[in-house]
């Protein structure tokens, strides 16, 4: 099938000269005679555009230069549509594309571009919200809102705020509820992953696969704040397996299961973030896997 791509340009993400980038991409299409577009991405979310071009033109392919902000937006946009979607990632912790193996360095991103294999990948509702990576409620929301406020971006900044806010945190109270089951607990933040990370290689559900079928939900309950990097480590390591949720309730200082669909309620109003962009939060959120919801090219 004669393919046809669109490249799609996020002129502000991560802190990547795009350029160059352009030019490699430009040289690699020509080089081996796949016609193509950039396109810039636009902050209000509005694609319909591409949707027409899409259907007028047979676009095959829809390739995302920008980071997990950008490829939210591009892919719930256009997920309705058939094409393979691609990442060549700039942005500032690429959590998607370092969970499905697709290369940083451009170059090599291009390459696996150019071969064009795809492999279906599940993404989540959060009260109808979309998320195709990992969102989180508390702690690392409040990460996130004061990341999305600074002029400059980039790991350096990314550390900086989670440092800063380390020493503020303070629990929030949730109760989550489960198909057949329901507690309360007062924790620093909840994450909600499809991936396997936070982005910038900062792992925090070591089994959660892209196509499984199950979110991954972990918990950081209350504990000595002296506690929760060490905590933290040992989830990252994957040692913190959760073999019997009922039994850890009150002995784990961080939970870890899989479902398919979980209800949170947020009593205290914790901050929220999907995708690692800054939302509005609620009093309860309703969340839902979707399973095999978009082609995504990977290794």
């Amino acid at each position: 099938m004669k393919r046809k791509i669109n490249f799609l340009v996020n002129p502000i993400s991560g802190n990547t000269k795009k350029d160059e980038i352009l030019r490699l991409v430009h040289t690699e299409m020509q080089a081996k005679e796949i016609p193509f577009e950039f396109i810039f991405t636009n902050v209000l979310g509005d694609y319909d555009e591409i949707k027409d071009k899409i259907e007028s033109e047979d676009i095959t392919d829809v390739v995302m230069i920008g980071g997990d902000g950008t490829v939210n937006q591009v892919v719930n946009a256009l997920r309705d549509t058939k094409v393979q979607f691609g990442i060549i990632p700039v942005g500032s912790g690429n959590g998607l594309a370092l969970a499905a193996g697709i290369p940083k360095k451009p170059f090599d991103a291009i390459q696996l571009i150019i071969k064009g294999e795809s492999k279906p990948i599940d993404a989540f509702l959060i009260n109808n919200q979309f998320s195709c990576m990992l969102s989180g409620i508390g702690f690392d929301a409040q990460v996130a809102h004061d990341f999305a406020n600074k002029a400059s971006r980039g790991l350096m900044t990314y550390t900086q705020q989670s440092l800063i806010n380390y020493f503020k945190a303070h629990p929030y109270q949730f109760e989550i509820v489960l198909e057949n089951f329901s507690f309360f607990t007062d924790a620093y933040f909840i994450s909600i992953a499809n991936s396997n990370q936070f982005g910038n290689n900062f792992t925090i559900a070591p089994q959660a696969s892209l196509n499984d079928g199950l979110l991954d939900i972990v918990v950081v309950q209350k504990m000595n704040k002296a506690k929760m990097p060490f905590a933290v480590l040992k989830q990252i390591r994957g040692n913190n397996k959760l073999t019997e949720l009922v039994e850890n309730l009150s002995t784990n200082n961080i939970l870890y299961f899989q479902t398919n669909a979980i209800t949170i309620k947020n009593n205290k109003h914790a901050p929220f973030h999907i995708d690692g962009e800054p939302r509005e939060t609620a009093a309860e959120f309703n969340i839902e896997i979707i399973p095999s919801c978009f082609n995504l090219i990977q290794p």
